[in-house]
C-alpha cells in the first residue's frame, strides 16, 4: 500500500532564482523574485517519489496580516491543473526518485511584499499533509512585458534600477554642479526597511487588507512611498527644515547616500530622521523605489516655481533698493527643485500618458489630504493637460508659470514686469550609464517663445478656470497672465534681463561677474547700463546683495550702494562693484547663493528698471585616490585629499567617506582643526565586497562649511 508524500526538504534555490530576477545584488540567501517570471524550486520527499497522476501538490502562497482569495492576497493553485482559476501558476519542471523540481509564477499584476509559501499534498489514498516552505519577497518587474512598470530598453533598466550610485544636480541655472549620491537600494537591510515603510504608511495602519491588495499598482504604491518619505502625516522618514537651524540633526548639505538615512530610521523606532531637503527627499525616494523595481530617476528643475494658489503665476516683491521681499502668498521660484520621475503604464489615464511620471515628495502642498504630489504624466504636463490625475496642475506650475515682479513702496505695490520664461530651465537628470547631465527640458515643455508653448499655456489656464467654476474655491484668483500675442523673437538668457517690457526699454541693465566666484575670495563684477535711445539719460540705481536659501527664501541683505550713471545717446557704461569676503561671509546660507539686485529709474521717467543675477559660491572638490586595484575580498587604500579654501582657521572639520559594495557602512574621520588655506590628505583601508563599477562618495564639513563633496568612479575585479 503505497504511503502518503512527505517532504522531507525544500530548496528554494534562491541563489540561481535572484540571478535570474536580477535581485542577487540584495541576497542569495533568501528568496527575491520579479512577478511575471517563472522561479524554481526543488521538493525533496522522505518516503518515495511522485507520481503525478496519484498525488495532487496544492500552492498556497499569502501576504499581509490578513490573506483573502477575493482581494488576490492569498492564491491557490494546483500543480496538476493547468486551467486554475488562480493567475498564479506552478508547472513540473522534473521528477525523480526522491525529488520533483517546480517552477511557479506570479501574475505580472501580483501585490508586491513579503510572502509565505505552503503546500498541501493530495495523496490519492485520501491522506492530506501541508508543510510551510518558506518565504519570498516579491517585487516589480520592469524585464516583464505584461508589468506595468516594464521598461523596453536593457541600458535604461540598467541605469534606473539596477544603478545603485548617481548625481544630483545643485547650485544654479548659471553654475550646474553635480552633487554624487549613494542610493544603496541593494545594501544589507535596505529591502527589508522599505517593506517595512509600506506597512507604516497611513493607508496601511487605517486598512491592511486594502493596503496589501493595492501594492500590484505602481500608481498606487508611489504614492504611499512618496507620502511616506516625508513625515508630515506620519512617522515618515525625514523631517524637512528649511530655517538654516539644524543643531538637533543634520544638515541636509551633509548627506552623502540614502543608506545611513534609511537606517537610521529604522534603528531608531521609524523616528523621523532630521533633516531633509528637496534633494534629500528625492534621493531616498529613489532608493525605495529602485529597490522594489520600479525604474526611478532624480530630476532638477532650476528656477522651480512653487505657485501656492493655483493661477500659474508666481508674484516676487522688490523694495526701492531692488532687494527681494518675502510675499504673503509665499509664492517662490526656488533657486532649483528636486523631484522624482517613475516609469509606468497609467491605465487611469487616457492613451499615451504612461510612461515617466513626476513624484514630488518633498512636502509643499497636500493632495487627498496628504503631503504627496504624484504620480503625473510628463506628457501631461508638456500638453497641459492639466486635468488629468494626479496633481498636474502643480507640476506644471514649477516648470512653466509666469513670474509677475513688482515694487512695493509706501504701502503701495507697482507693477514692473512679467516675465514667461523665467521658470522652468535645464531640467536635468543623470545620462544613462555616463556620468555626463541629460537636459531634459523638452520633455516638460515646448520651446520658450513657440506658439506651441503659449497655446499649451493657455489651455492649461483655461482648464484651471473650468475647473474652479465647477467648484474650486480659487476660481477668482484664475486670470491670464501671459500675453495673447505671440512673439517669436524672445531668447532666453542666462543673465536675467533688465525687467521692463520690451517694446518701452530705452535703458537696459545687466550684471557681469569678472571672475570666478570662489569661497573667500570678494567678488568683483560691474553693472553694465546701456542707453539705447537717441536722447541723454540720467539714472539712479540702488544696488544690494542678500543670501538666498535655495527654495527662493531671502534673507537680509548685507551690501548696498547708490550709483549715478550719465549716459549719452547710445553709450554703454559699467559701474565697478566689489564685495569682499568679510562682507558676506557671515551672512552666507548653506545654499551659498547670493542675489546681487539693481532698480533703476530715470530722472525724467516714472519706469523702473530692474535686474538681478544669482551668485553661487564654489567650493575646491575632494580628490579621491585608489592607490592599487581594486579586488572583491581583498583590502584596499583609499587616498582622500581635502583643503581648507578660507583665509581663516575652521574647527570641528568632519570626513564623510561611504560607497555601495566598497564600504559595509559610511566612515566618519574626524579631523579636528584645519589652519587657512592647508590642504591635507588621509589613507582609508577598505574591502570591496561587491564586483563591478563603484563609486567612493566624501563630504567633508567644518563650523564655516557643511559640503564640500567629491567622488571616485572605482571598477570592482572579481578575486582571481
Amino acid at each position: 500500500m503505497a504511503q502518503g508524500l512527505e517532504v522531507a526538504l525544500t530548496d528554494l534555490q534562491s541563489s540561481r532564482n535572484n540571478v535570474r530576477h536580477h535581485t542577487e545584488e540584495i541576497t542569495v540567501d533568501h528568496l527575491l523574485v520579479r512577478r511575471g517570471q517563472a522561479f524554481n524550486l526543488t521538493l525533496y520527499f522522505r518516503n518515495r517519489s511522485f507520481q503525478p497522476g496519484l498525488d495532487n501538490i496544492i500552492f498556497v502562497v499569502e501576504t499581509g496580516p490578513l490573506p483573502d482569495l477575493a482581494l488576490g492576497t492569498r492564491a491557490v493553485f494546483s500543480l496538476a491543473r493547468h486551467h486554475s482559476p488562480s493567475p498564479w501558476i506552478a508547472w513540473l519542471e522534473t521528477n525523480g526518485a526522491t525529488s520533483t523540481e517546480v517552477s511557479l509564477c506570479a501574475p505580472p499584476k501580483a501585490a508586491v511584499g513579503r510572502y509565505l509559501l505552503k503546500i498541501h499534498i493530495d495523496s490519492f489514498q485520501g491522506s492530506v499533509t501541508a508543510y510551510q516552505l518558506g518565504e519570498f519577497i516579491l517585487l516589480f518587474n520592469p524585464w516583464c512585458p505584461e508589468d506595468a512598470v516594464y521598461l523596453d530598453s536593457e541600458p535604461q533598466r540598467q541605469e534606473y534600477v539596477m544603478n545603485d550610485y548617481g548625481f544630483i544636480y545643485q547650485g544654479s541655472k548659471n553654475w550646474i554642479r553635480p552633487c554624487p549620491w549613494n542610493y544603496g537600494q541593494f545594501e544589507d537591510k535596505i529591502i527589508d526597511i522599505c517593506l517595512k515603510l509600506l506597512d507604516k504608511s497611513l493607508h496601511f495602519q487605517t486598512d491592511p487588507a486594502t493596503d496589501c491588495a493595492l501594492r500590484g499598482s505602481p500608481v498606487y504604491v508611489s504614492r504611499v512611498v512618496c507620502a511616506m518619505i516625508n513625515s508630515n502625516d506620519d512617522n515618515g522618514v525625514l523631517n524637512g527644515n528649511w530655517s538654516e537651524n539644524y543643531t538637533d540633526g543634520a544638515n541636509p548639505a551633509e548627506w552623502t547616500g540614502s543608506v545611513a538615512i534609511l537606517k537610521q530610521w529604522n534603528a531608531t523606532g521609524c523616528q523621523p530622521v532630521r533633516y531633509g531637503q528637496c534633494w534629500v527627499f528625492a534621493a531616498v525616494m529613489c532608493t525605495v523605489m529602485r529597490c522594489l523595481g520600479i525604474p526611478t530617476r532624480v530630476i532638477t528643475n532650476f528656477d522651480s516655481g512653487h505657485d501656492t494658489d493655483g493661477n500659474l503665476i508666481i508674484d516676487e516683491y522688490y523694495d526701492n533698493t531692488g532687494r527681494i521681499l518675502g510675499n504673503k502668498k509665499k509664492d517662490t521660484i526656488w533657486n532649483f527643485h528636486v523631484w522624482n520621475e517613475c516609469w509606468m503604464a497609467r491605465k487611469d489615464l487616457p492613451p499615451a500618458y504612461g510612461g515617466w511620471q513626476v513624484l514630488d515628495a518633498t512636502p509643499q502642498e497636500m493632495s487627498n489630504g496628504v503631503y504627496c504630489c504624484g504620480p503625473a504624466s510628463v506628457r501631461a504636463i508638456k500638453e497641459g493637460e492639466v486635468d488629468l490625475n494626479y496633481d498636474t496642475p502643480f507640476v506644471f506650475s514649477m516648470v512653466n508659470a509666469d513670474c509677475m515682479s513688482w515694487l512695493v513702496q509706501g504701502g503701495k505695490e507697482q507693477k514692473l514686469h512679467q516675465d514667461t520664461s523665467s521658470v522652468g530651465n535645464f531640467i536635468s537628470t543623470k545620462s544613462i550609464q555616463s556620468d555626463e547631465r541629460d537636459d531634459i527640458t523638452e520633455n516638460y515643455k515646448y520651446e520658450e517663445g513657440s506658439l506651441q508653448e503659449r497655446q499649451v499655456f493657455l489651455k492649461a489656464l483655461q482648464k484651471l478656470k473650468a475647473r474652479s467654476f465647477h467648484g474650486s474655491q480659487r476660481g477668482a484668483e484664475l486670470q491670464p497672465s501671459r500675453p495673447t500675442s505671440l512673439s517669436q523673437d524672445s531668447p532666453r538668457s542666462l543673465h536675467t534681463p533688465s525687467l521692463r517690457p520690451s517694446d518701452v526699454v530705452q535703458v537696459s541693465l545687466k550684471f557681469k561677474l569678472l571672475d570666478p566666484p570662489n569661497m573667500g575670495q570678494d567678488i568683483c563684477f560691474v553693472l553694465l547700463a546701456l542707453n539705447m535711445s537717441s536722447q541723454f539719460k540720467d539714472l539712479k540705481v540702488n544696488l544690494s546683495a542678500q543670501s538666498l536659501l535655495h527654495d527662493g527664501s531671502p534673507l537680509s541683505p548685507f551690501w548696498q550702494d547708490t550709483a549715478f550713471i550719465t549716459l549719452s545717446p547710445k553709450e554703454a557704461k559699467t559701474y565697478p562693484c566689489k564685495i569682499s569676503y568679510s562682507q558676506y561671509s557671515q551672512y552666507l546660507s548653506t545654499d551659498k547663493l547670493i542675489r546681487i539686485s539693481a532698480l533703476g529709474e530715470e530722472k525724467s521717467s516714472p519706469e523702473k528698471i530692474l535686474v538681478n543675477k544669482i551668485i553661487t559660491l564654489s567650493y575646491p572638490s575632494i580628490t579621491i585616490n585608489v592607490l592599487g586595484a581594486a579586488v572583491v575580498n581583498q583590502p584596499l587604500s583609499i587616498q582622500v585629499i581635502f583643503s581648507n579654501p578660507l583665509s581663516e582657521q575652521v574647527e570641528d572639520c568632519v570626513l564623510t567617506v561611504e560607497g555601495s559594495g566598497l564600504f559595509k557602512k559610511q566612515q566618519k574621520v574626524f579631523l579636528g582643526v584645519l589652519k587657512p588655506q592647508h590642504q591635507a590628505s588621509i589613507i582609508l583601508e577598505t574591502v570591496p565586497f561587491k564586483s563591478g563599477q563603484r563609486q567612493i562618495q566624501a563630504n567633508m564639513r567644518s563650523n564655516k562649511f557643511k559640503d564640500i563633496k567629491g567622488y571616485r568612479n572605482v571598477y570592482v575585479d572579481f578575486a582571481l
